[in-house]
């Protein structure tokens, strides 16, 4: 089993003073797991891409000048493998959470129950840093 405040430290580590990503990725854990207690889904999985499916960000913004989710898919999910593979996650783990963060921005793709979750946390955050209702 992953070990949650690992995974939240290397993420904090990467972003460094990026507070507002941190802030994302801490609130999109919050709902994943709230609906974890609720429904089924692989607890390892949607936590680790809770926590990591932004984390390509940095490198899409460097590389592309972009923040655009094209980016953040293609530059995520190696940058997840390794921060994965440090912490001893189990393979299939590790291949999934890069699959969902390698899609997280487009639903339909990948049809589990742990992207659902992830989807719909993100969704959530998202809607509430812009100031919209019903979230």
């Amino acid at each position: 089993m992953l070990n949650k405040l690992q995974l939240v430290e290397e993420m904090q580590g990467y972003f460094g003073a990026d507070q507002k990503r941190i802030n994302h990725a801490l609130k999109v854990v919050q709902y994943a797991e709230e609906m974890l207690a609720k429904e089924k889904g692989n607890y390892d999985v949607v936590i680790a891409v809770a926590v990591l499916h932004d984390i390509g960000i940095h490198e899409a913004e460097r590389k592309y000048n972009s923040s655009a989710a094209k980016y953040q898919e293609i530059e995520g999910a190696p940058i997840a493998k390794g921060i994965l593979e440090k912490l001893g996650a189990a393979p299939e783990t590790i291949e999934e959470v890069c699959q969902i963060i390698a899609h997280h921005h487009r639903p339909g793709i990948i049809k589990t129950q742990n992207f659902k979750i992830l989807y719909e946390a993100d969704c959530r955050v998202n809607r509430e840093e812009a100031g919209l209702k019903g979230s």
